[in-house]
C-alpha cells in the first residue's frame, strides 16, 4: 500500500516532467512575438478593412464543398492528426508506430514552436471573427471554447505552417507540395471563420522564426539527423 501510495503521489511530477520534455525549448527561449510583430491592426484601420475583406472572402469559399470540407479537416489541432493529412504530400506515412524517429522530431518541434503563440495571444486577447460578427463558423464545435482564447496569432497556423518547414527539411524534394498543403492550412482558418488574415500572416512569421531558433538546440538538431536518416533508409526500401 505505501509504495502504491508513492506511486500515485508522484504521478503529477511524472506527468509535468513528461510535458516538459516534450518541448526542445522553453517559451521564454524561444522569440518574443510581442516584442518584434507588430500588435494586430486596430478597428477602424486600413489594415482592419483587409481584415474584413478577408473575413467576407472566406465566407465565400465555404460555398465551394470541397474547400469547405478541406477547412473542417485541417481544424485539427493535435499532432497525430495533422500528420495523417500530411504524410500523403510527404510521400509516406507518418506516424509514432511506422516512422518513430521522424514523428519525434515533428511532435516535439511542433510543440516547441506553438509555445511561442501563448504571450502574444494572452497579451492582445484578439476577438475572433466568428464572435465579432456574430456569426457561426464551420466546426460549431470548436466556438465556444475558442471564445476566451485569444485570436492572434492563430495557433493552427504556427502549428501548420512549423509542421511544413519540418517537413521540408527532411524531404526537400517534396517542398512544393509540403508548402502548398502548410499555406492553405492556415487559410482554412480563414475560410473557416475562426482568425483573420493578420493573425495567419503573422503566424507564418512566427513559426519561421520559431524553427530557425531550433536549429541552435542540440537536442533538436540530433533528432532531425535521426529522422533523416530514417527517411532515407525507408526510401530506399521504397525504390527497390
Amino acid at each position: 500500500m505505501f509504495f502504491l501510495f508513492m506511486a500515485v503521489m508522484m504521478l503529477p511530477f511524472f506527468n509535468a516532467e513528461a510535458q516538459q520534455n516534450s518541448y526542445y525549448l522553453s517559451a521564454d527561449e524561444l522569440p518574443n512575438a510581442v516584442y518584434w510583430l507588430p500588435a494586430p491592426p486596430a478597428p477602424g484601420s486600413s489594415q482592419f478593412m483587409y481584415d474584413i475583406s478577408q473575413y467576407y472572402w472566406g465566407k465565400s469559399q465555404r460555398l465551394d464543398t470541397a474547400r469547405a470540407n478541406k477547412a473542417i479537416r485541417e481544424a485539427q489541432y493535435e499532432v497525430p492528426d495533422m500528420v495523417r493529412q500530411f504524410s500523403v504530400v510527404f510521400g509516406m506515412e507518418i506516424s509514432e508506430k511506422a516512422t518513430p524517429a521522424i514523428y519525434n522530431v515533428l511532435n516535439r518541434g511542433v510543440l516547441t514552436i506553438r509555445l511561442s503563440a501563448s504571450k502574444p495571444k494572452s497579451t492582445y486577447m484578439r476577438t475572433r471573427p466568428y464572435a465579432y460578427f456574430n456569426e457561426p463558423t464551420l466546426v460549431p464545435g470548436d466556438e465556444e471554447v475558442l471564445r476566451t482564447n485569444g485570436s492572434y496569432p492563430s495557433g493552427h497556423t504556427v502549428r501548420g505552417w512549423g509542421l511544413a518547414l519540418l517537413l521540408c527539411e527532411i524531404n526537400p524534394d517534396a517542398q512544393d507540395e509540403i508548402f502548398k498543403l502548410g499555406y492553405e492550412w492556415g487559410q482554412s482558418r480563414v475560410i473557416a471563420g475562426f482568425h483573420w488574415q493578420s493573425d495567419v500572416d503573422a503566424s507564418r512569421m512566427l513559426a519561421a522564426a520559431c524553427y530557425a531558433r531550433l536549429h541552435t538546440c542540440q537536442a533538436f538538431l540530433d533528432d532531425m539527423a535521426a529522422a533523416k536518416k530514417e527517411f532515407k533508409q525507408l526510401k530506399s526500401k521504397q525504390t527497390k
